[in-house]
């Protein structure tokens, strides 16, 4: 009999997506299918899931969870079970998922979230009953706050009698905490005991992530580095104590991509397929990006600088406030650059301006737009991430799979994923792309212009590709020690 894993998601894809927790979550289930582990996946009952569950089974009803009538319905998330919380009250309305259409936070997210971990708890300990036989879980793994009191419930939410379900908390951006005021508590439906420093208190509030981290049996980030610097004052943002306290139960695993939607020799996304033997036919991508962003063509494969791509949210964290600052450096060396992002209002006007400084060498499309991601990694020289945290990421990673060279901050998955292109790396032929330091202007001008420099070095360049190209970050050891941790916590 499989090992039987509940994962607990506010996104996973194909379904919904706002980030790359929908990818992980969506690509988790067929990572570890082929050891023995079968996935299902909750979800909850927002119309774009709902529209694209087909034929709805109910597996379970609640007449109120924390106040409002539910039920789960079955379904399959591609070869594998899906199970969707359909409560209309909470998920069923417009805007996207966390936000209203005017781009606020719902005002009762705390409720949605914590109904959606109630349901996991319940699920867990055998609430779905599947051919008259009550359906229970080995393992119950969370992601993210808005899954985070799921193990919580586990923990104190369940009667004597149900039985003992170890969990997994994985955080995904430690940043993104699920912090609200105490007056939520009593609605919560938790014990007092649960009131306290060591339960869900944080701050004079409740923060649903901190229920998750002091509650489930086992803590893992989606890389090793930053594994280690939650641990730190910098990084941990205010939680640093407990991930030091609960070390022992911390753990990073790398996220993978999914190599049969990222790969270059397939992508029908792309203008022209190639591969690592073939990346001369990689100018055809970068052709047809030039006309699609409306920047000035090269006279040849590698005519001028290095075109650079950025695809990201336009926030602190990405580091696009020092990038801002550096474009006029960028374009000084002959580079140009392609972005696609959204986010800040201010940033998004300010990378509008520099556009308009800077025609046919600066251009950029603000929102997200899937297709034009991969055409953005096809087509270009290399990518942008300067990050100032990043727990993961995973453009990089798909810029590795697509020959455009990485250009990242040293930090979380970015300093796991890329070789730096240092002497030794390059006398080596290991190197995979170019990190630099803290993220300021000075040392970001310093990895642009090693990266021109690079260019402009074509056999050095096609290695750096080449050697991206082969890395292996598909989902293959990461699913691999995503199920040894699930063995240890079920024996």
């Amino acid at each position: 009999m499989p090992l039987r894993v509940l994962s607990v998601t506010s996104e996973a894809v194909p379904l919904v997506k706002t980030g790359g927790l929908a990818d992980v979550a969506g690509a988790l289930p067929a990572a570890v299918a082929p050891h023995g582990v079968e996935v299902t996946t909750l979800l909850p009952g927002y119309p774009q899931v709902l529209a694209r569950l087909g034929r709805k089974r109910v597996v379970h009803t609640w007449d109120s969870l924390l106040g409002e009538p539910a039920r789960l319905l079955g379904g399959m998330l591609g070869d594998s079970p899906l199970v969707v919380l359909d409560a209309p009250s909470l998920f069923v309305r417009d805007g996207s998922p966390y936000l209203d259409p005017a781009g606020r936070d719902w005002s009762d997210n705390w409720l949605r979230f914590a109904a959606l971990g109630r349901a996991a708890a319940d699920l867990a300990a055998g609430a779905m009953v599947v051919r008259g036989k009550r359906r229970q879980f080995d393992v119950l793994h969370a992601h993210d706050w808005q899954a985070a009191m799921a193990p919580a419930y586990l923990h104190w939410g369940m009667p004597p009698e149900a039985p003992l379900v170890p969990s997994v908390m994985t955080i995904h951006n430690i940043a993104f905490q699920g912090w609200q005021g105490a007056e939520i508590f009593p609605r919560l439906g938790l014990p007092r005991e649960a009131w306290s420093v060591d339960g869900v208190e944080y701050h004079g509030g409740i923060s649903m992530l901190k229920a998750g981290l002091v509650t489930a049996s086992a803590i893992t980030t989606v890389s090793p580095t930053y594994a280690q610097e939650i641990r730190t004052e910098e990084f941990g943002m205010g939680l640093q104590g407990l991930m030091v306290a609960r070390s022992r139960d911390l753990s990073g695993i790398l996220n993978g991509i999914d190599a049969a939607t990222w790969n270059p020799e397939s992508d029908p996304l792309i203008a022209k397929n190639y591969t690592a033997r073939t990346l001369s036919r990689k100018v055809a991508n970068k052709r047809a990006l030039e006309a699609e962003f409306g920047l000035e063509p090269g006279k040849g494969p590698r005519a001028g600088g290095p075109l650079f791509v950025v695809i990201t949210r336009l926030t602190w964290q990405k580091g696009v406030d020092v990038l801002l600052e550096a474009i006029d450096h960028l374009v000084g060396l002959g580079g140009r650059l392609a972005l696609l992002g959204s986010g800040d209002a201010d940033m998004e006007a300010r990378f509008h301006e520099a556009a308009a400084r800077h025609p046919g060498r600066v251009a950029v499309k603000i929102g997200y737009d899937e297709g034009l991601s991969h055409r953005m990694q096809a087509g270009g020289d290399a990518i942008l991430v300067p990050s100032r945290f990043e727990p993961c990421g995973l453009t990089q990673l798909y810029g590795l799979a697509y020959g455009c060279v990485p250009v990242v901050a040293r930090t979380g998955g970015l300093a796991d994923t890329v070789i730096d292109a240092n002497p030794a790396a390059l006398a080596a032929g290991v190197a995979t792309g170019v990190q630099h330091g803290a993220v300021s202007y000075e040392s970001l001008v310093a990895a642009l212009s090693r990266t021109a420099t690079l260019y402009g070095r074509p056999e050095e360049w096609v290695r750096l590709q080449r050697n991206g190209m082969a890395a292996d970050f598909s989902w293959n050891a990461s699913g691999q020690a995503y199920v040894e941790l699930y063995r240890s916590l079920s024996r």
